[in-house]
């Protein structure tokens, strides 16, 4: 645990070497153990650090909303009050994709590389809200546009099965946790129109690596059941999110796209591998970068 001004905010680091891979989980309520399928494996080549945002899991909550800026500001400190100085790799799910978009924003000397995995964008309730059945208002007040990038089974885990490649114990901690953790989760959902909004305002990441990628697996029944489309309006949706995730690759002068057919919204649990190779290929260019040349 680490104190930021009097709360603690949980951080877990494993491995050793630079650069070090920050991961920052969607808008779920699992928080660090978002990333208990990746990060071990991550720490076998670096510093690997997952954290659980004030009022998730085992760490206190935040006094202010948990906007982007809010978010980014409270990672730094967590990060810098256990020591742990960069450079850094940020590697966000979700909408966490855009919280690792503001912490470049803010401490963008810091940051040396970027993975998104199947990332939010700052347009994507314009680009859905018309192929849902419910009112503009309605979708950014409940955070509905969230629903059909996964965010109804992250946000139930008591009602779901244990995820592919989650250990029991894991699972356990979830549910213990969820009525805890809900109501943060609830609060940022409210803040989401503010954090789209901050990622607007930020569309350039320079020439530092990034790899952004997309899960294309057909949604299930239930999920077209919850989000209240049809199997076409469900490929509409899915086209429109490979289409933002091809804008988001276009923000690095050095990027790569992947398109993964047969992962859910949750890649780091459906495929691991994945993430794993694109977090080390993102490593690996920046300990290129950071060579020194030969006489």
């Amino acid at each position: 645990m680490v104190d930021i001004g009097g709360r603690s905010v949980q951080l877990s680091c494993q491995g050793s070497g630079v650069p070090t891979v920050v991961f920052e989980a969607g808008l779920s309520v699992d928080g660090s153990l978002s990333w208990s399928a990746v990060q071990g494996k991550i720490a076998a080549h670096t510093r690997a650090c997952a954290y659980s945002r004030p009022g998730l899991m085992w760490s206190d909550p935040s006094d202010a909303a948990p906007d982007g800026k809010r978010v980014a500001i409270e990672l730094h400190a967590t990060l810098i009050n256990a020591g742990e100085h960069g450079p850094f790799v940020l590697v966000g799910h979700s909408l966490g994709g855009l919280y690792v978009m503001s912490f470049t924003r803010h401490f963008g000397r810091e940051v040396v590389g970027l993975v998104l995995v199947d990332p939010s964008h700052p347009e994507q309730v314009e680009r859905v809200a018309g192929l849902m059945t419910e009112s503009r208002s309605m979708l950014s007040r409940i955070g509905v546009a969230f629903a059909w990038s996964g965010i109804l089974r992250a946000a139930a885990p008591v009602l779901l099965p244990q995820a592919p490649h989650q250990s029991e114990r894991d699972a356990r901690a979830i549910r213990a946790y969820a009525p805890k953790s809900l109501s943060t989760q609830l609060a940022e959902s409210d803040s989401t129109n503010r954090t789209l909004a901050e990622a607007r305002a930020f569309r350039d990441l320079g020439s530092r690596p990034l790899v952004v990628l997309t899960a294309m697996a057909p949604y299930t029944t239930a999920e077209l059941r919850g989000m209240k489309i049809t199997p076409e309006q469900g490929n509409q949706v899915q086209a429109i999110w490979k289409q933002l995730h091809e804008d988001l690759a276009t923000w690095s002068s050095r990027s790569r796209h992947q398109l993964l057919p047969n992962s859910g919204h949750n890649i780091q649990f459906d495929d691991p591998d994945a993430v794993v190779d694109a977090v080390l290929s993102v490593v690996n260019t920046v300990r290129t970068d950071q060579r020194p040349e030969s006489p």
